[in-house]
């Protein structure tokens, strides 16, 4: 069945294809070689990087029969029109995605989690039943992409997967104790990974009978994965998993840009400000980056995961905002709105601010609402209510409105000296700077024209604003206010490609004259930075203006360039869009190539939230862990002493995770910073990490049976919790017979 859906995808001899190759154009075999390109470099990375042949051949055959195969032969019959073979296969991935996981949640909840393959076997079966099905797939129109076009996506990924291998990979080993020191996120998503493939509905593993008021989606994906590939979580986790996601991630946004900004070369320069967005430059320091941000993230997999199943969303809602209507589109929305409410459901906010915007000046124009939004919108608020009330149980999980927390957070960052008297005015004056800078091509938009923007850059925009407006108006215990604003971040980089895009145009600005501006700005950036030698974080006794002195000298810079061109006689509309590109390219690339130049040392390097040192972890951690999971049952509850980070405990940091990630178990309680109970009992100014454990009877009964070990504490945690391991850690002591198994600093005991 999966070789006839196949060949549906194939075109056949005889049939017409919907348009014209030019005479000597490319062959079969050159069309398909940018794309196997960018295959072989992300194998060869990966395998680099420590993954076996094994799981590399057999993840890529899981991914296309289990996953973009017949994912897209659901394209193909729901989504009429004109794309591309990447563009199909792109959508496809998403939304096998959404449906692997919702069957996954059905299968695993059944205790038969192979049964997530029967969504597959039904599409292929449906397909090679129905001849008029089999028809319909197979004679989709399609539109071939120039070859450049081709080889500039395959580079796109090849620039993300490198990206990743330097900023991630390096960091992140598969082996231990390397492992350890991997980003302090890591273990709790392995630990989730762990939960949803051996329990639904989830709870949170790291505190037993703790309800998981996350987006886990992603993490249903993973456990599929794991069960049908046989692949370990942690190499899916920590190599493979998030690959298909960036390539598709990229054909769909440029997909989204193309429509938006007219042209490919438009798309290109919004996927690269999409990646690789940072603000201005002006300062030395290892600090420099606290104003850039990332849509790209491998430590946060639910955000960039919700990132690729908001794109077809995006897409689907300009279609039937343009009058490209039909029931397909409908139920294709429909089902990734419900992917993206359980994946990421932050973005959903941004969709209905989107939708506000359209609605407010559909309103203004032709008094009355069509019909297409009040069906998005209506669709859009059922997800983000069952979110926030079902999924979330209405929960804050550590939101909270705290107008400028980022900003002051910011200025403390950047002055050494947190609360420091001006915040956070002066944080919040240099983020409307920095943005300002980063997003003015937006202001190329700006017209005397009255003729209003369409749906597609009015949604954009509308969602953009909101992301912006989120992160300055909450705060959140783990700054995650900065995911309103990474979701939106794509789409502000379409908008501002766009504008550039409009204003070269309505003056006719050369490309000569365009290069030049950007280069005065580049330029420009790179002098101030080394002119005014701003160091961040400021030393002691430095006043708190010198922040502010090299965004004033690049206001004057700028003011002085355009009053240069209005003397040698250029119009006002000129000088503007020559402005637009200075200060435009001031963000990116310019921020980029000031990072680069190796003045003052350390410029640029993002604070790396890192693991534990190598002495700081107990020996044989991976082999008692990996005991405990081969010799218990997956509804088998442990006890531990551990709580707090290796190398944390005075005070205690309780973001120790790594057992409940390892052994894929539950355990009664080891750390508790993420669940909602404790960030639920946050306030601003309290580190969250921090919090003592709110049940204190529990933790005192726990820990009784490791600090004073006994049979009758070991049968207390039996009896009241269900307990039936200990693991003691870096801890002596016999709680009543043999050990179970003993590694390194680990003793393990089973509880009779």
């Amino acid at each position: 069945m999966a070789k006839t859906a196949l060949a549906t995808l194939l075109p056949r001899t005889g049939d017409t294809a919907p348009v014209r190759e030019r005479d000597g154009g490319p062959g079969r075999l050159g069309r398909w070689l940018p794309a196997a390109s960018a295959t072989a470099f992300t194998a060869g990375v990966a395998m680099f990087y420590g993954v076996s042949a094994r799981d590399l051949l057999v993840f890529a055959a899981y991914l296309a029969a289990c996953v973009a195969l017949p994912g897209t032969l659901l394209v193909r019959a729901l989504y009429r029109g004109r794309r591309t073979l990447a563009e199909e296969i792109a959508l496809g991935v998403a939304l096998g995605y959404v449906a692997e996981v919702v069957v996954y949640a059905g299968a695993r909840a059944a205790g038969a989690p192979l049964l997530v393959l029967a969504w597959p076997a039904a599409t292929y079966a449906a397909v090679a039943a129905s001849a008029r099905l089999r028809r319909r797939v197979s004679r989709a129109p399609r539109t071939r992409a120039p070859l450049w076009w081709s080889w500039a996506l395959s580079l796109a990924v090849v620039v993300l997967v490198a990206w990743s291998a330097v900023t991630f990979y390096r960091q992140a080993a598969l082996t231990w104790p390397l492992m350890a020191a991997a980003n302090v996120d890591l273990p709790y998503h392995l630990a989730l990974i762990g939960e949803l493939k051996h329990h639904m509905p989830p709870t949170v593993p790291m505190v037993a009978g703790e309800p998981l008021l996350y987006h886990w989606f992603v993490y249903a994906h993973f456990a599929a994965a794991s069960w049908v590939t046989g692949i370990e979580p942690v190499v899916l986790l920590f190599r493979l998993g998030m690959l298909p996601v960036l390539a598709a991630l990229v054909v769909l946004l440029t997909m989204i840009a193309r429509r938006v900004t007219g042209s490919r070369a438009g798309a290109l320069a919004a996927v690269a400000g999409t990646f690789f967005v940072a603000a201005p430059s002006l300062y030395l320091g290892a600090s420099t980056g606290v104003f850039t941000w990332r849509v790209l993230s491998w430590t946060s997999p639910s955000q960039t995961f919700g990132a690729l199943l908001f794109a077809p969303v995006v897409l689907l809602v300009a279609d039937l905002l343009e009058r490209r209507g039909g029931a397909g589109r409908w139920v294709l929305l429909g089902a990734f709105l419900v992917g993206v409410m359980g994946a990421k459901a932050t973005q959903l906010p941004l969709l209905a601010a989107g939708l506000a915007a359209v609605g407010a000046v559909e309103a203004v124009r032709r008094r009355r609402l069509p019909p297409a939004l009040l069906g998005a919108a209506a669709m859009t608020g059922a997800c983000l209510l069952y979110a926030q009330f079902v999924l979330f149980g209405g929960a804050r999980n550590g939101m909270v409105v705290d107008p400028l927390s980022l900003m002051r957070f910011t200025w403390g960052e950047l002055t050494g000296r947190p609360g420091s008297g001006t915040a956070p005015l002066g944080g919040a004056l240099l983020y409307a700077l920095c943005w300002t800078a980063v997003w003015f091509g937006a202001a190329g938009l700006v017209r005397r024209s009255r003729a209003p923007m369409g749906p597609g850059p009015l949604l954009l925009t509308g969602m953009g604003a909101s992301g912006l407006g989120a992160v300055v108006v909450f705060g959140h215990c783990q700054m995650s206010q900065i995911y309103f604003l990474a979701g939106a971040i794509p789409y502000l980089a379409i908008v501002a490609v766009r504008g550039l895009s409009e204003v070269r145009g309505r003056v006719r600005l050369t490309k000569t004259a365009a290069a030049v501006a950007v280069g005065t700005g580049v330029l420009v950036e790179v002098l101030l930075r080394v002119v005014f030698g701003v160091v961040v974080p400021l030393e002691p006794g430095r006043p708190e203006v010198l922040l502010f002195r090299p965004y004033v000298a690049l206001a004057v810079a700028v003011a002085s360039a355009a009053l240069v061109l209005l003397v040698r006689g250029w119009g006002r509309a000129r000088v503007w869009a020559f402005v637009v590109f200075m200060v435009s390219a001031v963000g990116l690339p310019g921020a980029w190539i000031a990072r680069a130049v190796p003045y003052g040392g350390g410029a640029g390097a993002a604070a790396h939230r890192a693991g534990a040192s190598a002495e700081a972890v107990p020996a044989g951690t991976m082999a008692a862990a990996r005991w405990l999971r081969a010799h218990s049952d997956p509804g088998d509850l442990v006890a531990t002493n551990a709580h707090c980070r290796w190398g944390y405990r005075n005070p205690c940091d309780s973001r120790h995770l790594w057992l409940a990630a390892l052994a894929e178990r539950r355990v009664l309680v080891e750390g508790w910073t993420y669940t909602t109970s404790n960030m639920a009992r946050w306030r601003p100014g309290l580190p969250v990490q921090s919090i003592p454990f709110w049940d204190r009877e529990r933790l005192r009964d726990n820990d009784a049976a490791f600090r004073t070990p006994s049979p009758a504490a070991s049968r207390r945690l039996r009896d009241r919790y269900g307990v039936r391991w200990l693991v003691f850690e870096r801890l002596g002591g016999n709680p009543g017979g043999a050990p179970a198994y003993r590694a390194g600093d680990y003793t393990i005991y089973r509880v009779g």
